[in-house]
């Protein structure tokens, strides 16, 4: 009995935007483990960053940062979803 080949990320989910205009992509072709795994990293960050932010009041770099981390991960996670979701020809709606 052969092990399933590992799914791969779809690379058809946009993220940080420009005017309306996707300034980014996620990748194809990337496996899931390590997808997820990148993802959880880039939100354990912006977790990390935004509880400095709720402290730090001279600035908002943390905030930004914060936001960009989670828009970064969130666009892996979705990105993920529509890899493994049942074929429907239809694809996650993405939020800007």
């Amino acid at each position: 009995m052969h092990d399933a080949p590992e799914e791969k990320t779809a690379g058809v989910t946009p993220f940080l935007y420009c005017s309306d205009i996707p300034l980014f992509h996620v990748s194809a072709g990337v496996p899931v483990s390590q997808a997820l795994a990148q993802a959880s990293d880039l939100l354990a960050l912006a977790k990390a960053l935004a509880e400095d932010a709720a402290f730090i009041r001279e600035t908002d770099r943390y905030a930004w940062a914060a936001h960009f981390l989670t828009e970064m991960g969130k666009a892996v996670v979705d990105d993920v979803v529509n890899a493994v979701s049942p074929r429907s020809g239809k694809t996650l709606s993405t939020e800007k």
